[in-house]
């Protein structure tokens, strides 16, 4: 049953949205933005109702279900309406700013009772659910440490916008990457709970702003007269219940050789290790057969990976929304991202381990 979806957000993630929930046969039925311009742009190309302003989106009938793809202060106060009004939520990570509006948004779900799924969408990677089939059918055996890093050399999204304004994303690469290795990482592992997390994270790049070279800029361009007050890249170690660790790395802006270090994670079992990269197309697994030393290049059905990943975010979550699922990347999993990430950022202000909060 195709039901239909709003798109609020009209910038390049919604269009990458829009895009998903087309290929998935869901009509969009309406859209909002802040830029009435941009909105009305946007709805003509998709063939869909441009509104003016969030409320008047909400009480459209035929809209089943939203997407949400505003800037990250944004995500509570939209995610609210649209729960208020008893519409099923893709809310795009992170999930909110703070951990008390993660527990807002999870409680105003549950009184909805409607669908609420966080956009980690690398969930969805074709390599990282081969990973996911070997881990769960016990081929690894305990997962010990896992090793997550996402490099860019001179990526700073949008530098002077929203983006580097930490008053409306929260932070820098952390909050923007981190989220998603992170996920991925406590995900494969089964979603252990982080207790200590030791973090460090670095700026200066960035915020040299006239100074600061770069080769392509994601929500573009560059804004010389803005703000960017948050960090270029940051680091971090995680202690999760049971004893899984994962060391996670993340930059926008970094003097890094390119092609030096990798992006993607690194899986060490007690029984067998994978490493693969979140948009490649193999998987490398190290494992032991009949005592000797073996590495498997496992097939898996892979041709676009970026495409696939996105189009997998989108069949889960119409099958939460048909009840035919519980939805993949739960409140729960945006909350625990979110704790782990407040406490990254704690750690590094203080230079010292900290707990994550429950």
């Amino acid at each position: 049953m195709a039901f239909g979806i709003g798109i609020i957000g009209c910038g390049g993630i919604g269009g990458v949205h829009a895009q998903a929930a087309t290929r998935a046969g869901l009509p969009i039925v309406a859209v909002w933005d802040i830029k009435p311009e941009r909105g009305e742009q946007f709805a003509k190309a998709h063939g869909a109702r441009a509104c003016a302003s969030i409320d008047e989106l909400l009480a459209i009938k035929d809209v089943t279900a939203v997407a949400v793809c505003v800037p990250n202060d944004q995500h509570h106060p939209c995610a609210m309406k649209a729960l208020a009004a008893g519409k099923h939520v893709l809310l795009e990570k992170p999930m909110a700013m703070d951990v008390a509006q993660c527990d807002e948004i999870a409680a105003a779900a549950s009184r909805a009772r409607t669908t609420l799924q966080i956009g980690f969408v690398c969930r969805g990677s074709p390599a990282a659910r081969c990973v996911k089939a070997f881990i769960d059918a016990g081929r690894f055996g305990s997962i010990q440490h896992i090793k997550c890093a996402l490099y860019r050399r001179r990526g700073i999204p949008g530098l002077g916008g929203w983006f580097t304004t930490k008053s409306r994303s929260g932070g820098g690469p952390l909050i923007d990457l981190g989220v998603h290795m992170l996920d991925l990482s406590l995900w494969l592992a089964g979603s252990p709970r982080p207790v200590r997390a030791s973090g460090a994270t670095s700026s200066g790049l960035g915020a040299a702003m006239r100074g600061y070279t770069y080769t392509w800029m994601w929500a573009g361009p560059p804004k010389y007269d803005g703000v960017c007050d948050v960090e270029d890249s940051a680091t971090a170690l995680v202690r999760c219940d049971g004893g899984l660790t994962i060391e996670m790395n993340v930059t926008w802006a970094a003097n890094i050789p390119d092609g030096h270090l990798k992006d993607g994670l690194c899986v060490i079992g007690s029984k067998a290790g994978a490493a693969f990269q979140v948009f490649g197309k193999e998987v490398s697994i190290a494992t032991e057969e009949e005592g000797h030393l073996v590495d498997l290049k496992p097939h898996f059905v892979t041709e676009d990976p970026e495409r696939q990943m996105w189009d997998e975010q989108y069949l889960q979550f119409i099958e939460a929304v048909e009840g035919r699922a519980t939805p993949h990347a739960d409140a729960a999993a945006g909350r625990r991202v979110q704790a782990l990430v407040e406490a990254i950022y704690r750690s590094a202000a203080e230079h010292r381990e900290v707990e994550v909060a429950g």
